[in-house]
């Protein structure tokens, strides 16, 4: 049984597809249209899936969206008729939208899902068309927005049962959701309800502070570490009441999303002494004291929840779910306060990730499909690497294609062996291999990496290849049989999504007078052996990795440790800042070229920057892509 699951309209729009309980292919519209979150119909997402599975789309059995519009259409209206008529001009400008595609959802997808038919099948007749058409409407099934971001971190854990918590902005109208997973069902227990939102709060922060709404959210947990909290008990005695549960209630007359076009209202804007930040605006001690704030509640939040979830649920696992369950930093909070034996958290935990949830429920909550279970296996997300891949055959004819000059290594050990060595140079390199990940994180398949060691890696990364924010931290890849030697931490972390210290071993004490320093002063000043990762918390964000998931990547760091001591290197995403992670060979190597890369791996080639012939695509990348 093949069920096509579908994220879109809002943002980051993406497509699973499932064969019974196995993921198939999974991966996110931005990746090929290279429209950072592009919400549109995932037209490319859904060939690409096809392809993988090598099935047309009459093989499809069930279609699965991730959302029900009705009820979130009644949610808006409700939200603009409360607020009339201060809402009127927001209402103006969504309802067409709303009224033109989301509303009667089912006609817009059939009539998408037709256009793609007649493009996949050009000899097929008018008659034909309006068939599959009316074939493809008895296939839909529409999930609620929760249930998917459930059901997308509890089926493809390895638990038996788990608590499920999902935290994000807002779905239809809940915002904080407490479920309970058993075998193959999940039953949801609690609810916290739009307007009042853990996720919209974070974001309202994130607008104050100058950065873009649902995308600038995790430059806040970047930037936390530089401030103080000064301000959390401001927010608590003002925006937010929090009870000992983790529930909690806004102060909505400090915010605008309900009924505006800003999160923030003047009062907010008066409490904290100014108007918002502009955008890219000068960061001072202020928005980073703001973050630290912002970030502090969340996790006070975060911890209540989980806790809470541990009461109600008695289970000894959590999962998470959401785009709050992206905040590493909290989820590393949770996991240091021993509240769950076991964690786990969906790599996708945004939208995304609501396009295998969406699968996932039809197979198993509404067709009561079996679940099989494994304890000791890894989960079933297969790394996250659900993407796509490419050829040899393929790399090269692009390769010959733009004359880039390459040597072809097709023996891995060798390949490895040559990579490694230029890691330990200082070399920054771009690492392309085999299936593309499926979520905001590169873990080792579209990934820029560099030595830890190094002091200067972490500004050069991000001023001469990400080209973004100096403050940006950078995540480090370690063999999952070497994590405990570098970090406080002894468990699985694949997907990058938990935050625990640097062993104290590894540390560097800071001088009296390194500690009087505030802010951006601090950030050049290495904490660690491996400085390049270490946070000015002495903190890192650690993905481990798993000879049984990413055997090359575990072959080349295995390499790089024999040559320096050292089992961790840095890892960042393979792009620039703004664009979407590289797909293709194309994408890589054109970013490759317009950055200050030194080396390119794309699966067995491996080409040298100063050895390229000059790149004649000069378009700038920031003209190219919005800036986040």
């Amino acid at each position: 049984m093949y069920i096509l699951g579908i994220s879109a309209y809002y943002h980051d729009s993406a497509v699973t597809l499932i064969k019974d309980e196995y993921i198939v292919a999974a991966v996110q519209e931005e990746r090929f249209t290279r429209i950072k979150q592009d919400g549109g119909f995932p037209k490319e997402s859904i060939k690409y899936c096809l392809e993988e599975a090598n099935i047309i789309l009459d093989e499809i059995d069930y279609i699965a969206f991730y959302d029900k519009p009705f009820i979130k259409f009644e949610r808006l209206l409700e939200t603009y008729l409360t607020e009339a008529p201060k809402g009127f001009k927001s209402f103006v400008m969504s309802i067409p939208i709303w009224l033109k595609d989301k509303f009667f959802l089912k006609e817009t997808l059939a009539r998408e899902f037709r256009v793609l038919f007649e493009e996949l099948n050009p000899e097929k007749t008018e008659k034909d068309s309006k068939a599959f058409k009316n074939r493809v409407i008895e296939k839909f099934m529409f999930g609620e927005h929760h249930q998917s971001h459930a059901a997308s971190a509890f089926y493809p854990s390895h638990y038996k049962d788990a608590a499920i918590l999902t935290i994000d902005g807002v779905g239809e109208w809940a915002t904080t959701s407490l479920a309970y997973g058993s075998e193959n069902k999940i039953e949801f227990l609690k609810e916290i309800h739009f307007p009042h939102s853990l996720g919209l709060l974070y974001s309202a922060f994130t607008y104050y502070i100058g950065f873009k709404v649902n995308s600038g959210e995790y430059k806040i947990m970047g930037l936390a570490p530089y401030g103080k909290p000064i301000y959390s008990n401001l927010i608590k005695e003002h925006l937010i009441h929090i009870k000992e549960d983790g529930s909690f209630k806004l102060d909505m007359s400090y915010f605008n999303y309900t009924a505006g076009l800003t999160m923030t209202s003047n009062k907010f804007h008066n409490l904290f002494g100014a108007p918002p930040s502009e955008r890219e605006g000068e960061l001072t001690q202020r928005e980073m004291d703001l973050a630290a704030s912002i970030q502090d509640v969340t996790e006070e939040i975060m911890i209540k929840l989980a806790r809470h979830a541990k009461e109600v649920t008695g289970s000894k696992n959590l999962c998470l779910a959401g785009g709050v369950a992206l905040n590493c930093v909290g989820n590393g909070k949770i996991l240091r306060e021993n509240i769950f034996e076991n964690i786990w958290i969906q790599p996708a935990a945004g939208d995304a990730g609501g396009s295998l949830g969406a699968a996932y429920s039809v197979y198993y909550q509404e067709l009561d499909n079996q679940r099989s279970i494994n304890s000791n296996e890894f989960d079933k997300m297969q790394g996250a690497y659900l993407g796509p891949g490419f050829s040899n055959d393929e790399i090269k004819s692009y390769l010959d294609s733009v004359k880039a000059i390459y040597k072809f290594i097709d023996n891995e050990e060798q390949l490895v062996d040559k990579v490694s060595t230029e890691l330990a140079s200082e070399k920054i390199i771009g690492w392309h291999h085999d299936r593309m990940e499926f979520g905001p994180r590169s873990l080792g398949h579209r990934s820029i990496i560099g030595d830890a060691r190094s002091k200067q890696m972490q500004s050069k990364m991000n001023l001469k290849v990400k080209y973004r924010e100096s403050f940006r931290p950078f995540a480090p890849s370690v063999l999952r049989e070497k994590v405990n030697e570098w970090y406080e931490l002894d468990i699985d972390s694949p997907y990058m999504l938990l935050v625990a210290p640097v062993k104290n071993e590894k540390c560097y004490q800071m001088s009296e007078e390194q500690e009087k320093l505030f802010g951006i002063e601090k950030l050049n000043i290495p904490r660690s052996e491996i400085p390049a990762v270490t946070h000015i918390d002495y903190s890192a964000r650690i993905q481990t990795v798993h000879k049984e998931t990413n055997p090359r990547y575990h072959k080349l760091i295995s390499k790089f440790e024999e040559k320096t001591d050292c089992a961790t290197i840095v890892n960042t995403s393979f792009n620039v800042r703004s664009e979407p992670i590289v797909c293709t060979p194309e994408d890589s190597y054109r970013c490759f070229m317009r950055t200050e890369m030194d080396v390119l791996v794309i699966d067995d080639f491996i080409l040298y920057k100063d050895k390229q012939p000059e790149y004649m695509d000069k378009a700038s990348w920031q003209d190219e892509f919005e800036l986040d």
